[in-house]
């Protein structure tokens, strides 16, 4: 079944009327029906399929079990269903109000922010809602009007009629008439902060709860103009695509279209019957119904006498994505736009002595600056990705295990979640390394890439037929822990002979300067090697057999297309490479007969990871 039918979840505000029931066959018995949640995913009010498979299950239920594909490609940058559709009927008006944007939202409720759009069904002679302010005020005088009881004073009331669109975004005070019918389209959330509500009091015989402070931070205090046309759309934005669709039955009696893989299709019928066709099926309609056919559907038409509202979300407009590097002594993060390049970057000491929740708020912290710093609104962002060394679960969103940074079992992506309005994704940074590097770097010609990230550690990343190679269990590659010499030296990880004991930079440093009597950075090491010091030469070379016995081992697995070296040495990894080809050629299995692959150096240096992580 694709064509699914919505029944709303019904609220009875004590400003309602009687009209959904009376006029859009919406079954209800009480004496107040103010909304009906014709679309919702919303935990305060989910809808409910009516018909097919799922009849009984909530629009929830339905999407845990097909998944979020069928909302399509284009909602892949939200978290959750990313809007709520209803019908409302102010037989009084309602208060007036603010709805914060996704960042204050998220901050301080938990959940996104509201931008909307209202269609006006019907509307009494006379009959206006507020929008915006008839000057700008300031906050001082906000505060004022609103102890006072003089708001209303610099309020704008717009007088409206049938077919009349406001868009109104966030941060823009408003409020909806009494004599008004309205259906909505909006952001999926429930914040909204009452500012003045007429002295009216609750079931409960109090005065509703008024939410002044937090209105007084969001709201815009400037004049607001009506948006003009948004044509071809009744209203376009980030967060949502309407069109109007009009079918007189005569003339006009058929609608044909196609729901590609983009997103999903809401018709929300404001009048007329008829039927809906897909694949095969087919389902009719009359007015006050809601229809959503999943993304993918392909060819549907709309037969008979129809005014709808049709809700699309199409591609982002500018989107970025913010990447990350968690390392163990500094943390890189970078503003990366659709090209795959990075516009901003920053970086700072990783603190130990924080915990891992307050490391994760700093971070928080840090993200927003670095998007504040470069006027770049929040909104704008699509995803973030998040490298970090060790045992990471990618579906849970946590790190198991990192010895590097001394995390375990940190929820991550939750605590990131509270603060950023977009999916946050996680993986190995030397998978982000790896990734970022086939996307635009010394790997770009390739499919099959396999990566050593060489720094305190021996990281690795796999890319295979273009995607990050996982595996079926958690964990992922960990090329530093295989074991290149029984009961060798002791690892970091408490096991002996693994290679990240003999192939990290640190281990090379510790055996450099163990030969030379004393410290020495590898700067010095190869400039000495290079000019006949015998004993650091033994030392590279050393080295050398260990990498490449790592090297040999991987390409024995994963036969790729390409073999990389990175991390902190780059800038000396030329040297090494005809040792290590050399080694490829002569120990990897079947040799010659086989297809050796190639050998680089990496070429992004520490922007690799960023790029990579963003582009999870």
């Amino acid at each position: 079944m694709t064509i699914l039918k919505l029944k709303p979840a019904l609220k009875d505000y004590l400003w309602g009327g009687h009209r959904l029931v009376e006029e859009f066959n919406i079954p209800y018995d009480g004496e107040i029906l103010a909304e009906a949640w014709e679309l919702s995913c919303h935990p305060d009010g989910p809808s409910v399929i009516t018909n097919g498979p799922y009849a009984g299950k909530t629009l929830r239920e339905y999407l845990d079990a097909e998944g979020m594909e069928v909302l399509g490609t284009h909602c892949r940058r939200f978290r959750e269903f990313p809007i709520l559709t209803k019908f409302i009927d102010a037989r009084d008006s309602l208060s007036i109000q603010v709805h914060p944007n996704n960042a204050f939202a998220l901050k301080n409720e938990n959940q996104y922010g509201k931008t909307e759009m209202w269609y006006v069904l019907d509307a009494e002679p006379g009959a206006y809602l507020y929008y915006g302010f008839k000057k700008e005020i300031s906050k001082e005088e906000f505060r004022e009007r609103i102890e006072n009881n003089t708001l209303l004073e610099v309020l704008n009331p717009v007088e409206v009629q049938k077919g009349d669109v406001l868009f109104i975004e966030s941060g823009t005070l408003h409020a909806i008439g009494k004599g008004l019918l309205i259906a909505e389209i909006q952001q999926n959330s429930n914040v909204t902060y009452r500012i003045y509500d007429y002295g009216r009091v609750g079931k409960d015989g109090k005065k509703r709860d008024l939410h002044i402070e937090k209105a007084l931070a969001v709201t815009n205090r400037i004049p607001i103009s009506r948006r003009g046309e948004n044509y071809p759309h009744v209203a376009d934005c980030d967060y949502f695509t309407v069109d109007k669709l009009d079918l007189d039955g005569k003339y006009s009696y058929r609608m044909m279209g196609s729901v590609n893989e983009e997103s999903f299709l809401s018709i929300l019928i404001l009048d007329g019957e008829g039927t809906i066709f897909n694949r095969g099926e087919k389902v009719s309609y009359r007015k006050g119904d809601s229809i959503f056919l999943p993304a993918g559907s392909g060819e549907y038409s709309i037969e008979g006498k129809c005014d709808a509202l049709i809700t699309t979300i199409r591609e982002k407009a500018a989107p970025i994505r913010v990447g990350i590097d968690i390392g163990s002594s500094e943390i890189k993060m970078g503003i990366v736009n659709d090209a795959q390049e990075i516009i901003a970057r920053e970086s700072y000491p990783f603190n130990r002595k924080l915990s891992a929740r307050e490391c994760i708020e700093e971070l928080s912290e840090k993200i927003l600056k670095l998007l504040e710093k470069h006027d770049i609104p929040l909104e704008q962002c699509i995803g973030v990705g998040v490298g970090i060394p060790g045992t990471i679960d990618r579906r849970e969103g946590k790190v198991v295990y990192s010895n590097n940074i001394r995390w375990e079992d940190v929820p991550i992506v939750h605590e990131l979640g509270k603060v950023i309005p977009c999916p946050v994704r996680i993986a190995n940074n030397a998978d982000c390394a790896a990734l970022g590097e086939q996307l635009v770097g010394a790997g770009k010609d390739y499919t099959d890439v396999v990566m050593f990230v060489l720094g305190n550690g021996v990281g690795g990343g796999v890319i295979l037929n273009n995607e990050v190679f996982e595996g079926g269990a958690i964990g992922g590659s960990e090329f530093g822990h295989m074991v290149v010499r029984t009961n060798g030296r002791l690892c970091t990880c408490g096991r002996k002979g693994c290679l990240e004991a003999y192939a990290s930079v640190r281990a090379l440093k510790e055996s450099a300067s163990r030969a030379a009597g004393r410290e020495i950075d590898l700067k010095e090491l190869f400039e000495k090697e290079k000019n006949g010091d015998i004993a650091l030469q033994e030392v590279i070379e050393q080295y050398e057999e260990m990498l490449g016995n790592g090297v040999v081992n991987l390409v024995n697995l994963f036969r790729p297309q390409l073999v990389l070296i990175g991390g902190d040495i780059s800038d000396y990894a030329e040297r090494l490479l005809p040792s290590l080809e050399k080694m490829m050629r002569e120990d990897s299995f079947g040799g010659a007969q086989t297809a050796i692959p190639e050998i680089a150096v990496a070429r992004l240096g520490d922007n690799a990871g960023i790029i990579g992580a963003a582009m999870l």
